[in-house]
């Protein structure tokens, strides 16, 4: 059976306040997200349907607060803290606090259509 940790996860990146260590298995990809400062996603999957997220992702708030709004669903907003294991269907934009820690499950092709979509809309490039 496959199996991933932080200290294991063979992939390591980091654009700008994140830090993603990550892993391929099966179909799905096992992040393990450090936001170094706040975040706000909006913005960053411009072009992707409804300007937001296109993957779902399944997880669990290691450390501090991450918040996601729905612009399809009337902006509807979740939050979720450490302790907190969640589902986000596709069409979220996330908002992240510093210091928070997440570790996420996604299906590996549709994250790699939102990594395109976020890097193509970082600021600076």
């Amino acid at each position: 059976m496959p199996k991933v940790s932080r200290d294991s996860a063979a992939q390591v990146s980091t654009d700008g306040p994140v830090v993603d260590r990550h892993e391929d298995i099966d179909g799905y990809t096992v992040d393990f997200v450090t936001f170094t400062e706040d975040v706000d996603g909006t913005g960053l999957f411009r072009g992707l349907p409804g300007d937001a997220c296109s993957c779902p992702h399944w997880g669990y708030v290691l450390k501090g607060r991450l918040s996601y709004r729905f612009p399809d669903d009337g902006d509807r907003e979740e939050v979720f803290e450490e302790g907190d294991a969640f589902y986000l269907p596709r069409g979220h934009v996330p908002f992240a606090a510093a210091g928070s820690e997440v570790v996420q499950f996604s299906p590996t092709a549709e994250l790699r259509v939102a990594e395109e979509a976020m890097r193509a809309n970082m600021p600076g490039r």
